[in-house]
C-alpha cells in the first residue's frame, strides 16, 4: 500500500505523517482547554477567598476602637 500520494501540481503527501500531524494537535488542544479549565478553577477560589478575607476584615473594622484614634507627635 502506498502512504505518499504525488498530486497533478507535483505537491507529495505523506499520509501517515498528516494524519500523526493531526493527532499530535488535538492532543495539545485537549491538554490546553484543560489546563485553561484548571486556571479558571483555581482564579475562583482564589477570589472567593479574598472575599471572605474582606469580609472577616470588614467585621473587625467595625468595631469604633479599632483605628479611630491616630498618635501624632511634633
Amino acid at each position: 500500500m502506498q502512504s505518499t500520494i504525488r498530486r497533478k501540481d507535483g505537491v507529495v503527501m505523506n499520509i501517515p505523517e498528516l494524519s500523526t500531524a493531526l493527532s499530535s494537535s488535538r492532543l495539545l488542544n485537549q491538554v490546553g482547554t484543560a489546563m485553561l479549565s484548571k486556571s479558571l478553577d483555581d482564579a475562583e477560589s482564589a477570589g472567593a477567598d479574598m472575599i471572605q478575607m474582606m469580609d472577616r476584615s470588614m467585621e473587625l473594622s467595625v468595631n469604633p476602637s479599632v483605628g479611630s484614634n491616630i498618635d501624632v507627635l511634633i
